[in-house]
Formats: structure tokens, C-alpha cells, sequence
């Protein structure tokens, strides 16, 4: 097993010039269309081609998922998975909620992630059983207990499907006069490091996909949120289903979820 600790900062030097990379390449790149209206640029490619190659050095035996290579390596074993843009509309569009996030797994369940938003200014780390921070604090969700005094972000894309469009619209008119503020932000990363640094109360996604989320679901639930479905099971990697909270709110936002 590998030193946990040095393979954070390690992995944290590999993202950090990724995301040097970003910041120097946004806007002088061109988008191109990938599903639907979905884009993946230069950049993404750029990035990806850092990170991957740098862990691959790193840790040759781990098997990789990325987001635009998808899976390569042996199964069963440790496993990287990585979003080298997360966020690329908003970078694309000159926005700065973008990242390049990555986790390390062990068996199936992520014992180190890493995220960083250089233009927004987050760095958030997490290490099993020893590290939950966000720009070096202490990852701690927020202590908002009412719906009513909440501020959520909603998952809403452009490769939604024509029901999912609608139920997340559902979702949206159903939250919207029930809670302080609805955002619509799409970098899920980011999302969820801002709720585990206390900064935002909740996350709801009906279609979350693994690579911009497996890195934060540890470090909001190790800042003391939770993650679910919409049952109220713990959410896996694999659901699209992810529901996050500070916990305080879950079950009143479940129950209005389900309302819809």
C-alpha cells in the first residue's frame, strides 16, 4: 500500500499544474460538440493528458478512469478517477467554476480525493481517516437547519433527456419559493467542496456521474453532511442519484424531493 500521505501531496502537484495549464489556456480555446450539446475542449485534453500521464508514473499498477479516455488498467485493485475539467461550459464560457478533481481508490471505495478551482479559489483535500480540508481549514458543513434559510445547487446540463429536463424543472419549481436560494452552478466538485467548507447547505442531482463526484462525497460526509439518494440510502459512486446536505436539512429536502 502506498504511503497515503506523500500520495496526496504528490497528486496534489500533478493537479496544481493541471490547473495551471486551465488557467493559462482559457479563453484561446475552441469547444467542440460531444453529446448533444455537451462540448469537451482543448483543454480538457490538455489537462487530462498531464494528470493521467503523472499518476500513471506515479502509480503504475493503478488502474485510471477519466473522463474522456474512460477506463484503462487492471480491475480489482487501486484505481484513479479523474475529471480534468469539471465544469467545461463554465471554463469554455470564461466562468471560473471549473476544477480538475481526482480520487484514489482502494477496493472500490475512495481513500483520497483532490479538487482545485484556481480561478474560484478552492483547494480541498481529503485523505481517509486523517484530512478533510478546504483551502486548509478544517472541512465542516454549515449549521443552517431549515429549508427556508438554505442555499442549494441544482444539477441541470444540456445532455439531460427530455424526463429528465422535466423533473429537474419539477425540482426547481418545487425548491424555489421553499428555500433562501437556488443556484444552478454544474462543476460537481466544486459543488460539494462548498458544501463541506460551509459555504453552501445542499446539492441535489438526478444525474451525477462518477468523475466530477468521487472525490468529494468522503470529504462531505467527513465534514459531518450527508450524501443519499432519493430513498435516503447512502449514495455510491455509481448512483446518479446524489443528494448532498449539511445533514441538518437532509431529511426536510428528501421529503420535498419525493413531494415532486
Amino acid at each position: 500500500m502506498a504511503d497515503r500521505r506523500a500520495l496526496l501531496a504528490q497528486a496534489g502537484s500533478i493537479v496544481a499544474e493541471a490547473a495551471r495549464t486551465l488557467v493559462a489556456m482559457q479563453g484561446s480555446v475552441k469547444a467542440t460538440r460531444k453529446d448533444l450539446l455537451d462540448i469537451v475542449t482543448e483543454a480538457d485534453l490538455a489537462s487530462e493528458k498531464i494528470v493521467i500521464g503523472g499518476l500513471r508514473r506515479l502509480t503504475p499498477d493503478a488502474a485510471i478512469l477519466s473522463e474522456e479516455q474512460g477506463a484503462s488498467g487492471p480491475e480489482g485493485g487501486t484505481r484513479w478517477i479523474i475529471d480534468p475539467l469539471d465544469g467545461t461550459v463554465n471554463f469554455a464560457s470564461g466562468l471560473p467554476w471549473f476544477s480538475v478533481t481526482i480520487a484514489y481508490q482502494e477496493n472500490g471505495r475512495t481513500v483520497l480525493g483532490y479538487s482545485h478551482a484556481p480561478v474560484a479559489g478552492l483547494t480541498a483535500r481529503y485523505l481517509d481517516g486523517e484530512v478533510a480540508t478546504v483551502n486548509d481549514r478544517a472541512a465542516r458543513v454549515s449549521e443552517t437547519a431549515r429549508l427556508s434559510d438554505a442555499v442549494l445547487s441544482v444539477m441541470l446540463t444540456s445532455h439531460f433527456s427530455a424526463e429528465e429536463m422535466r423533473r429537474t424543472a419539477a425540482i426547481i419549481a418545487r425548491l424555489g419559493p421553499r428555500v433562501r436560494g437556488l443556484r444552478v452552478i454544474v462543476s460537481g466538485a466544486f459543488e460539494l467542496s462548498m458544501i463541506a467548507a460551509g459555504k453552501m447547505d445542499a446539492f441535489v442531482s438526478i444525474k451525477a456521474d462518477i468523475v466530477s463526484h468521487a472525490a468529494a462525497l468522503p470529504l462531505v460526509r467527513a465534514a459531518g453532511g450527508r450524501v443519499t439518494t432519493l430513498s435516503g440510502a447512502d449514495a455510491t459512486d455509481e448512483d446518479l442519484e446524489k443528494i448532498a446536505s449539511n445533514g441538518r436539512i437532509h431529511d426536510e429536502l428528501l421529503a420535498e424531493l419525493r413531494a415532486v
